[in-house]
């Protein structure tokens, strides 16, 4: 029997109906393309779109999905004037999950959405890139693993330094002991475009053209606010989201989440046991909730420590390694991401360290997505489901202790505090309709 527009859009559990009768993967033919659909796409899906435009031996677009409906006009202008070939429109995300046509999807929409919409697309037989983080809490993070497991689907994180060839080799030496054991690692993001005070929000109408109610999904529903002190919708939209817990997880989350995956690799530690965070919201007189300056001790059960900075205060270069960046401290010598391995030495000099390995094979984000795709090999992915959620874990457990102001323990092997005021924050009350399920 088909189940009713009305009934599957009101349903807590929408996205399942197909989930007993789905195939593990199509199998491609040589010439066929992917049928791709982006959901959520003002900033970063953008650059999806584009990318995935010009890739048109893998891949078309027959869908896009944004609760932004002038965005939507918008970018579906532009699929159509590339490719010749205009994609079907939606606004909510569990319409376009029905649509048999599509193959798979990118979501790039605000963190709050993006384990929900990509366990929902799971369900429904999609494979999916997900921007980062792929989570918005612990909890999350943990049921998406389960969905890409369950229901045999392809699922590829948005940190696309996994797929950099240089990198993939240096980590490669770095477990095998180039510079000896590892026992400090540590990333820093110091960006200051795009990072200032965002002013103040007061209750207003919500814009025409906006689906607010969409828009917060999984989040409590909350009064649309506008800002006037800047020319936006408003003082979540767009972008400025990243700054409230409600939907974003601040910068640690944002930019940090790149070089958290980078040092999270490079330490190769799994999860830690004890983390520290503090810092603030600093020099800025605006409604932003999360802090523009944080540091961040982990500590893991050998003793070893994973150390992160955020600063949206001031860009610095350290190391000639840029404004974002990450760095190995070995027993033997350590590395700098961007400049390489280098030998300790007492005056500060570089005493480079040469490296003589094979280099991978040369593959962007994009095409190991859909080699992935293709193959159905998890392990044609540049990073698995778990060690992604793995790595986000660690932006979650950073914002936790700064937002409690204290050290907290934690149990690797549970995923949970030692802590019951710290074990609120695994994961959150979702609102009816958009509850992340449990399936692990």
């Amino acid at each position: 029997m088909e189940l009713s527009r009305r009934k599957f859009l009101g349903s807590t559990a929408a996205a399942v109906i197909v989930a007993g009768t789905m195939a593990r993967g199509k199998v491609y033919g040589a010439n066929e393309r992917i049928r791709m659909c982006s959901i959520g796409f003002n900033g970063q899906g953008r650059s999806h779109i584009g990318d995935i435009l010009k890739m048109k031996d893998d891949a078309e677009y027959v869908a896009l999905c944004d609760v932004d409906s002038k965005v939507l006009e918008s970018a579906a202008k532009g699929v159509e004037k590339s490719q010749g070939k205009a994609p079907k429109l939606y606004k909510d995300i569990r319409e376009a999950l029905q649509d048999k046509n599509i193959d798979a999807v990118t979501i790039a929409t605000p963190n709050h959405w993006h384990s929900l919409a990509a366990i929902w697309a799971c369900q429904a037989g999609k494979d999916v890139y997900v921007e980062k983080p792929l989570s918005h809490n612990i909890y999350e993070g943990r049921q998406l693993v389960a969905a890409a497991e369950k229901h045999g689907r392809i699922v590829q994180h948005g940190t696309q330094s996994r797929s950099d060839s240089t990198l993939i080799r240096d980590m490669k030496l770095i477990h095998d002991g180039f510079i000896g054991k590892i026992m400090h690692s540590r990333g820093y993001v110091y960006k200051k475009d795009n990072r200032f005070a965002i002013g103040h929000g007061k209750p207003g109408p919500v814009p025409e053209n906006l689906d607010w109610k969409l828009w917060q999904g999984p989040s409590q529903d909350h009064e649309f606010l506008i800002n006037a002190d800047r020319k936006k919708p408003g003082l979540y939209v767009h972008y400025d989201w990243h700054w409230f817990w409600e939907y974003g997880n601040g910068e640690i989350g944002n930019q940090g989440v790149h070089e958290m995956d980078i040092a999270f690799w490079g330490h190769n530690r799994g999860l830690p046991v004890k983390v520290y965070s503090s810092g603030g919201r600093y020099g800025w007189d605006d409604d932003g909730q999360t802090p523009n300056t944080q540091a961040t001790t982990f500590t893991y059960e050998d003793g070893s420590i994973m150390t992160f900075e955020v600063r949206n205060l001031g860009s610095f270069n350290e190391a000639d390694a840029g404004k974002c960046g990450d760095s190995f401290f070995g027993t033997k010598g350590y590395y700098v991401r961007g400049k390489g391995f280098s030998e300790y030495e007492d005056d500060n000099k570089w005493t480079p360290i040469a490296v003589d390995a094979p280099m991978p094979e040369s593959l962007n984000k994009w095409q190991r997505f859909f080699k992935a795709v293709r193959s159905r090999k998890a392990e044609d992915l540049p990073v698995t489901t778990l060690d992604a959620h793995l790595s986000c874990v660690h932006c979650h457990l950073g914002n936790v202790a700064y937002r409690l102001g204290r050290s907290l323990d934690f149990d690797p092997k549970t995923e949970r505090f030692k802590d019951d005021e710290a074990n609120k924050y695994i994961t959150r009350e979702y609102r009816k309709d958009f509850e992340v399920p449990q399936l692990a």
